[in-house]
């Protein structure tokens, strides 16, 4: 390596030797002027006004939010009240055309009956007639 005079503990004082006696000496305290204090008060003051400006920003913002989430969510309901109200009109509607293929589902119904009825006497009298036609040809 090139001999440099650049170290990487450069930004350090340097050690003392051991017979060096090291001395600091502390500077006077004084106390700050009113202007240092007033201006770290303005810097204190300005912050915390960020601060609670950001805070109340964000909470408006929120609001806000859920301000629209709370629309959103009441024409979603307005929709479904739509869709049951239509769905409540159909119900009946076809609740009234029910009661009023019942009657013919009735009548239907009934004349069945009536059909079954006659297509057994139907079958008994052609039983019958099968019967006397066959004395009639034996005595014939």
């Amino acid at each position: 390596f090139p001999s440099t005079s650049f170290s990487l503990f450069s930004f350090l004082p340097p050690f003392p030797k051991p017979n060096d006696t090291v001395v600091e000496m502390a500077g006077k305290a004084t106390e700050p002027t009113k202007k240092d204090i007033m201006g770290l008060y303005q810097d204190m003051f300005s912050k915390r006004a960020l601060y609670l400006t950001d805070e109340l920003t964000a909470t408006s913002k929120n609001y806000k939010l859920l301000k629209n989430m709370n629309k959103l969510t009441s024409l979603k309901y307005l929709k479904m009240k739509d869709i049951t109200l239509n769905i409540s009109r159909q119900l009946k509607d076809l609740n009234q055309k029910y009661i009023t293929v019942q009657f013919y589902r009735n009548q239907i119904i009934l004349t069945e009956e009536r059909v079954i009825v006659l297509e057994q006497t139907a079958y008994k009298l052609d039983e019958y007639s099968k019967k006397l036609e066959a004395k009639y040809k034996k005595l014939g």
